[in-house]
């Protein structure tokens, strides 16, 4: 069979948290300070060559290198570009997550106008320190989700309070990402961009059908608010296209199907067994084939002990995607290290890694093996490496070694996460 290049060059990825959001009552947070991913950049990148994953999702924290209007300090990033370089790794950057600078509004045009000044500046930093190409971008982080959290919820800034705000807060942020990959393709022509958002979806409450009509919004709607304005099927006057949203990243956990709850507020994570679950193949198929762009899973992760299944579980669905013509070319194990639930502060334990705070306070970073264990069992059967030689990049995934290994096992989509 002949080779299929893939975009990336190992099938497996992973990424690490990056948020510097206004947190209500907290002020600004900058989310990798608290896993302390900077001081423990090294060790954090040394994880990944081992696992056989040569990409990793990063963040540039926009809030905290636009100090004042127009000018740039990307010194804080540098730790990152050193320890890519020195293990190898292509970075996904992401140049807005959930962070914007202080005194900003997101509905103003001045909110695009210094986004695209900032985006173009940041990938021209990090271009011209680039070991590998090509530039991979992330502008806008999860702008529907953010939309929710930051328009809805007011967990955020802009700490909106409704769902009309709400989908103006998305699509102003959809506006300012199409806009800023047209100043970095002007500047960088061969850039590659993912766009990224969550896999959900919506079911009325049993005791309340008369809400059919709004989770069914919510569910094939307002989820692809962003992802319609970036590839110009809806507000085609901020000048969208299916080229330019390129390369789309679904991300998938357990709490992305919901029961409505009536807006306010989140909706409620269906319980596993529920019958009103979907399979996450379908899920993919159906957000896959309003586009039909390349795509990845940009995130997934199960917690605790319960990792390695999801990672069978999430490797068997996207197989079963690839059997029926999604055009998948990886899956992100996300995050690489630990993350901290950003209300109450507890580990979360879904990482590739956990954490363990020593006494001196350094957050000690321990592979959870029954994970690692299944990811390599996955590696092998798709026939991937399981680590990186000296050259990650001179042999690209070949596409065809994981669609012959959907046909041979043939997985059943279901819709059973238990």
């Amino acid at each position: 069979m002949a080779p299929r290049d893939g975009i990336f060059p190992t099938f497996f990825l992973s990424g690490f948290e990056c948020s510097t959001f206004d947190w209500k009552d907290e002020g600004r947070r900058d989310v990798s300070a608290e896993l302390q991913h900077y001081k423990h950049a090294d060790e954090d990148y040394g994880l990944l060559p081992p696992l056989g994953i040569a990409v990793a999702r990063e963040g540039i924290p926009w809030p905290l290198v636009e100090r004042s209007p127009g000018e740039y300090d990307f010194s804080i990033i540098d730790p990152y570009l050193d320890a890519q370089r020195r293990h190898s790794i292509l970075p996904i950057w992401t140049l807005m997550h959930y962070g914007y600078p202080d005194g900003l509004d997101p509905l103003s045009d001045e909110f695009v106008r210094r986004f695209c000044a900032y985006a173009k500046a940041a990938a021209r930093y990090v271009a011209d320190r680039a070991h590998h190409g090509p530039l991979c971008i992330c502008p806008v982080n999860e702008p529907t989700f953010w939309g929710y959290m930051g328009g809805e919820w007011a967990w955020c800034a802009p700490f909106g309070k409704t769902a009309d705000y709400r989908r103006k807060f998305t699509t102003a942020l959809a506006r300012a990402d199409i806009a800023a990959c047209k100043a970095i393709r002007a500047d960088l022509p061969d850039t590659r961009f993912v766009h990224i958002d969550p896999l959900i979806w919506v079911v009325p409450p049993r005791d309340r059908p008369d809400l059919a009509d709004e989770a069914h919004r919510e569910a094939y709607e307002d989820a692809y608010i962003a992802w319609d304005v970036i590839s110009g099927l809806k507000h085609p006057e901020y000048g969208g296209s299916l080229e330019l949203i390129d390369i789309l990243g679904f991300n998938n956990y357990s709490f992305g199907q919901m029961e409505y709850s009536g807006g306010g507020k989140p909706n409620t994570p269906l319980e596993p067994g529920d019958p009103r679950i979907r399979s996450v193949c379908d899920l993919l198929e159906e957000a896959w084939a309003k586009y039909k762009r390349p795509c990845i899973v940009a995130e997934t992760s199960g917690l605790y002990g319960g990792r390695s299944q999801w990672l069978d579980d999430i490797t068997s669905e996207s197989l079963a995607a690839v059997n029926r013509g999604v055009d998948l070319h990886g899956i992100c194990l996300f995050p690489a290290v630990d993350m901290q639930d950003w209300h109450k502060r507890t580990w979360l334990h879904m990482g590739i890694a956990d954490v363990e705070e020593l006494p001196n306070g350094t957050l000690m970073r321990k592979p959870f093996l029954p994970y690692v264990q299944r990811l390599r069992h996955w590696q092998e059967r798709l026939h991937r490496v399981t680590e990186l030689d000296d050259d990650p990049y001179d042999t690209p995934v070949n596409l065809e070694d994981v669609r012959r290994t959907a046909n041979e096992l043939q997985p059943t989509a279901d819709a059973d996460w238990s």
